[in-house]
């Protein structure tokens, strides 16, 4: 509805604006937050800060709109029905979150975005929407005391408003190792592995993701881009796909929040094997790393490939613009600031310490997808 027009421009004057200066635009909402963003000439940034600034408080809600956008993101998650992957996350977020609102997927549930009205909305934009629960982020080519003058003439005048409401429910420790299964269209098994795990802003975030490019394979945190690293150096890969070959292919996923949240390894099994034959190997591998250190140079190696991700990421001034917002919603600046440092600052104890702590079997939760009539759990 953010992109439907405001009291002075219409929707198509919106997009024009943007298009017609060379420059893209969009918006995605994120387990956290949700963020607008304007990638422009440097001389038409302008266009971009008037922008957000006006729709920050003058959008309008048109029902008719209301009733058309609800059919646009009815249609999105029944696409998403259709995929087994996305079932399986769905069923095991809500598994994993029984209190926290992490079990619910981004694109909401049907029923909501069959029931949600034109005042809902409306309400949400006037709670969430003000210069005090927001972040400008701005990376390129700008003198630094102007933009400061003109964001401040363009935003000084919108009122505060009440600091919105937060989400305060804790979830509760697990106690014990939760195990499902889903069912559905396909001819693939496939499996996800969910540790619970800590906030991005605690200091165990970075030797998590060091564990991470150890077991499955580096990850980058950037949302435009920002190249790849093969993960066929990763001990999850060389075990289960090359040398065992009980699946296809594996990865791991480490999201940054503000809540503690989860780490989570995704397989595709391979057809002549079972679910539980990748699991056996999965385990073993962590059981290895619990028992003994990473040698320095396999640490190495991961720090390096991590940071590697970050750079390249860093190339892209959508990117650089995205990280600083990004870190504030969960940590502060400074947490990006700092990243390549504390990436290089962790050590082989700690990659192990985190293994013992994080990555037991009492702390996760194991989803299976099976095509229909495939069986049970083992098949």
């Amino acid at each position: 509805m953010q992109f439907k027009g405001t009291e002075k421009i219409s929707s198509d004057e919106m997009e024009k604006s943007v298009s017609r200066s060379g420059g893209a635009w969009n918006a995605f909402t994120y387990l956290d937050w949700t963020t607008y963003y304007e990638t422009m000439p440097a001389d038409k940034i302008d266009i971009a800060l008037e922008l957000e600034a006006d729709r920050m408080v003058n959008t309008t809600y048109d029902e008719k709109e209301v009733e058309s956008e609800r059919t646009v993101v009815i249609s999105e998650r029944q696409g998403r029905e259709n995929s087994p992957g996305f079932l399986l996350s769905e069923a095991l977020h809500s598994a994993a979150f029984r209190i926290h609102p992490y079990g619910h997927e981004v694109i909401g549930d049907k029923v909501d975005l069959e029931s949600i009205q034109k005042n809902d909305l409306h309400r949400h934009y006037k709670t969430y929407y003000s210069p005090n629960n927001a972040v400008v982020s701005i990376a390129g080519d700008f003198d630094k005391e102007k933009m400061l003058k003109r964001i401040s003439d363009l935003y000084q005048d919108i009122p505060s408003g009440n600091d919105p409401p937060r989400v305060n429910r804790p979830e509760n420790p697990q106690r014990g190792e939760h195990r499902l299964t889903v069912e559905g269209p396909g001819e693939t098994v496939l499996g996800d592995v969910a540790y619970h795990t800590p906030s991005a802003s605690e200091p165990d975030f970075f030797p998590l993701l060091i564990l991470d490019s150890i077991l499955s394979g580096p990850q980058g945190l950037n949302m435009f881009g920002g190249g790849g690293i093969s993960n066929k150096t990763s001990r999850l890969y060389k075990r289960m796909v090359e040398d065992k070959e009980v699946v296809v292919d594996i990865h791991g996923g480490l999201p940054a929040t503000i809540d503690p949240y989860l780490y989570t390894l995704k397989f595709i099994l391979h057809p002549n094997s079972t679910a539980d034959d990748a699991l056996m190997i999965l385990d073993e591998e962590i059981q290895h790393i619990q028992d003994a250190p990473p040698h320095m140079d396999e640490l190495k190696r991961a720090v390096k490939q991590t940071q590697a991700l970050f750079a390249y990421g860093g190339e892209s001034i959508t990117n650089q613009a995205f990280w600083m917002g990004f870190s504030k919603m969960f940590a502060s600046y400074e947490w990006v600031t700092k990243y390549l440092e504390n990436i290089a600052a962790v050590t082989p104890d700690d990659v192990q310490r985190v293994a013992q702590q994080y990555l037991q079997q009492n702390n996760r939760i194991v989803g299976i997808y099976h095509p229909h009539k495939k069986g049970n759990y083992n098949q």
